[in-house]
Parts: C-alpha cells; structure tokens; sequence
C-alpha cells in the first residue's frame, strides 16, 4: 500500500471513530473532505461562503487568495456578520496577504501572533497564529491544514474538512475564535 492510500485509510478510519464516539459531536453531522493540490478546495470553501446567511468567522494564519478574499467580502456586502483573523507576522511580510484589502473593505480583521517565547517578547519572539479554520452560521465547520492561499490550492499538499450539521462543533470553534479575537497582540 502506497503512503498516499496508507494516509486517506487512516483519515477515514479516524473520522469514523470519532463520528462513532461515545458522546461525539457526530449525531446527523455531515463530513467531505478535500485534498490539494488541484483538489478544489478553494471551490468547496466559496460555496460555503456563497450559501451563508448570517455568519462567518475565519481565523486562517494565511489568507491571499483573491477569489476567498473577494468572496468574504461580497458577503459582508450581502449583509452579513464576517470577522478574519489573521497571522500578524504573516500579514505583515508577506505583500500577497489580504488583510490590509479585507479591512479596506470594511470586514473586521485581526491581526494576532502566538504567545511569546522569550525574555525579548518582540515579534520575532512570538509564535503563530496558525489555526485554519472557519464557521459559518454557526453550523457549518471548515479546517484542516489547508491555507486560504494560492500555494495551498495549487502546490502544497493540504487538507480541508467540511462539517455540516456540526452546531456542537461549530459551538466549540465560535469560542476558540472569539478567544482568539479577544487577544491583545
């Protein structure tokens, strides 16, 4: 058996035993995942934000992909509540990240780093702010290792887990993200 095989055996093998769990989140929910390069996870994650009608929340360490970007705030446009957070190192050395266009368009963006690792506690002696996750409608639960980036849809071999019907789970992310935006920086 080859690792790419040996790899999705155990992904499933995993989803189905923490669906089965005894007091899992798993009850009704629905899970697809999505593997890159060329995998089209970039398609799956603009549905979802296509479909959304109240909410999105997006703590994503690297965001500079032009279509997501414009999709997040088209739906602010259409109304809706949208926050990012952002990796501040990130967004701060890399000229392709879309945290300055997100703010410009009036989507809240947060920029954080880890926590410190050292005496100096300057920003290079922070960690990251590496989660890769979204929620939508508090519903719908996006994650994996996959970034918001060109890169990631086209040359890094990434995942992107879609959970549907996940409110318990999707309870759980809303916390951690408004943890997270509640972080000084």
């Amino acid at each position: 058996m080859n690792g790419k095989l040996k790899f999705y055996r155990g992904a499933l093998v995993f989803l189905f035993l923490f669906l089965s769990a005894p007091g899992s989140h798993g009850a009704g929910m629905a899970v697809q995942a999505c593997f890159s390069p060329d995998g089209r996870c970039s398609n799956q994650i603009l549905r979802e934000i296509g479909q959304a009608k109240q909410e999105i929340l997006a703590a994503v360490y690297a965001l500079t992909s032009d279509d997501l970007a414009w999709a997040l705030v088209q739906a602010r446009k259409r109304g809706l509540k949208v926050q990012v957070i952002i990796d501040q190192g990130f967004d701060k050395e890399n000229k392709t990240s879309k945290g300055s266009f997100l703010s410009q368009q009036q989507v809240p963006v947060r920029r954080i780093s880890g926590i410190g690792k050292g005496k100096g506690q300057g920003q290079g002696d922070r960690g990251l702010m590496h989660q890769k996750f979204a929620v939508i409608d508090q519903n719908i639960v996006l994650t994996g290792s996959y970034n918001w980036t060109l890169s990631a849809e086209k040359f890094n071999h990434e995942n992107l887990l879609v959970f549907r019907d996940a409110r318990p789970l999707a309870d759980e992310y809303r916390r951690e993200f408004f943890r997270l935006w509640e972080t000084k920086k």
